[in-house]
């Protein structure tokens, strides 16, 4: 047992330095550092009162707002584990969320009333049972505070950060305290050097994912946090906000970077405050990063991670952006290893390679989570080796620059988010006209990848592309969805009957786009 800060304490140390200064804003409304404090004091007063205690998971469905927000510091003042979910999910998809969590409290927007019914039916180990505003506000102005957040360990979770397997099926990463204090302190030492309470950052994403492990290097500073008015992208809105509050770093993705940078708006206004702005959780095409470079300057940070290791394998800091094909830089790569973590190519028995030479880039040191929740199996064969197994094939040059060349998984990214093709082919199964299915990810200007399914039809009839599709409503967020779908007389197999995908790959190449 190694005793060591609660994350709580990086916003109550904050509050305490400068209780006056801007904190949260949010439209016209301004909430300052003390008052976030209290409200998360109160909050987690109230959260006790319910039953909820340490260790205790407390799901959170909700959109962006300054309550989301505040669930995260108020379930971490009780030493609970902060469960948040991708609001595009389905209600099926949530409930199991709910369920594989064991989450004792849950959280929902008044938006998610379906979600909401669904996680209750599956997970009766909730007792408390919250909505994001009248319920919410309630504890967060009435609660008996907490004097102080809860003693943890090192290793006890914080944060179940769902991702999936090569199955499709969603697993639980348990991020914990001892990590993410080294997360946050990496980010400001190699993401945003220098980040003080003079800074404001805006937030263009979820906070559920890397938004949101975004926004703890600005609390842990003192930085104002600023949140969009609405639910989506409105990019002259994000740009009209980036000039009145001074915005100096942002998270994105490369979609959402693209789409902020060919915007007319960002020629309308001052954005010269910016100081950072991070890219992160997929391959940005070579144009759109050039582009981003020409109206944006030398700002640029990209980063490669993923949820199991919290974004910090790599970093590729302003001064390695380049517009020209400068043989001088490195062109293509996602950067060198962040401070403290170590990156190892490794063949299919687990040897290490020597640079230049392509297999499985696995990595090790403090911001590698803890394993995966009730999954001893996954966990083992993740760490086998003594080595975090990303899953992700890439090779490393003379100087430990990483280059990533594919995948080792059949996933791929479609605007930022992960999308893993076996639970879309289940899904596209369960169509009594489809006999085969096999979907790939395929190179989208606007999306990064988009996925294309590729299916047989059970009596060489092929049912319309919209009725396939209507066996995905309900079933699987939008985001999964197949953006193209193509009918072949067969998929093409390997001696032992497997479907392989990279020949499907190749096929769609060759006949290029519908």
């Amino acid at each position: 047992m190694i005793p060591t800060s609660n994350l709580a304490h990086f916003l109550l140390q904050t509050a305490r330095r400068f209780p006056d200064r801007a904190g949260l804003i949010r439209g016209e409304h301004v909430w300052t550092w003390a008052e976030v404090a209290a409200r998360v004091r109160a909050a987690a007063g109230g959260l006790r009162a319910c039953g909820v205690g340490k260790g205790d998971r407390v799901l959170v469905h909700a959109r962006n707002s300054h309550a989301m927000f505040e669930t995260m510091w108020a379930s971490w003042m009780l030493g609970a584990v902060w469960v948040p979910t991708n609001v595009r999910l389905t209600p099926p998809e949530v409930a199991y969320l709910a369920q594989s969590s064991g989450a004792v409290a849950h959280v929902f927007d008044d938006a998610f009333p379906d979600h909401e019914a669904a996680a209750r039916d599956a997970n009766p180990n909730a007792t408390v049972h919250l909505r994001i505003g009248a319920d919410w506000d309630g504890l967060a102005h009435h609660g008996a505070p907490l004097a102080e957040a809860v003693a943890v360990d090192r290793d006890d979770p914080c944060w179940f950060f769902y991702t999936s397997g090569t199955t499709g099926r969603p697993k639980a990463a348990m991020l914990t305290h001892g990590q993410m204090v080294f997360v946050v302190t990496n980010h400001l030492c190699d993401l945003m050097p220098g980040t003080s309470e003079h800074d404001v950052s805006l937030v263009v994403a979820p906070l559920s994912h890397g938004a949101g492990i975004h926004a703890l290097a600005q609390v842990a500073r003192g930085a104002a946090t600023v949140l969009m008015p609405g639910e989506r992208l409105d990019c002259a809105e994000a740009w009209r906000l980036v000039e009145k509050h001074h915005v100096s770093n942002m998270f994105t993705v490369p979609t959402i970077l693209t789409m902020l940078t060919r915007d007319a708006a960002v020629d309308r206004v001052d954005h010269s405050s910016l100081r950072y702005v991070i890219y992160a959780g997929a391959p940005m095409y070579r144009a759109d990063q050039v582009h981003a470079l020409r109206k944006l300057g030398p700002v640029l940070v990209q980063y490669f991670g993923l949820g199991e290791v919290t974004g910090n394998i790599t970093v590729l800091p302003p001064h390695l952006h380049s517009i020209d094909d400068d043989p001088a830089f490195p062109i293509g790569s996602c950067g060198y290893p962040r401070t403290g973590m170590e990156i190892s190519i490794r063949d299919g028995e687990g040897r290490g390679l020597p640079a230049g030479e392509t297999g499985e880039i696995c990595v090790r040191g403090p911001a590698v989570f803890a394993g995966y929740f009730d999954d001893s199996e996954a966990t083992a064969k993740a760490f086998a080796g003594g080595w975090f197994h990303t899953g992700d094939l890439g090779h490393l040059d003379a100087k430990g620059f990483l280059y990533i060349t594919g995948r080792a998984s059949d996933m791929y990214i479609s605007g930022g988010s992960n999308v893993y093709p076996r639970e879309i082919e289940e899904a596209l199964l369960l169509h009594p006209a489809i006999a085969e299915a096999c979907v790939v990810g395929m190179p989208d200007a606007k999306w990064g990848e988009s996925g294309v399914a590729v299916l047989v039809a059970r009596d060489g009839n092929p049912p319309p592309a919209e009725d396939v599709l209507r066996q995905l409503d309900g079933r699987l967020a939008r985001y999964k969805w197949p953006a193209r779908i193509v009918f072949w007389d067969a998929l093409p197999k390997s001696g032992y009957g497997k479907v392989t995908k990279r020949d499907v790959r190749r096929r769609l190449e060759e006949a290029g786009p519908a």
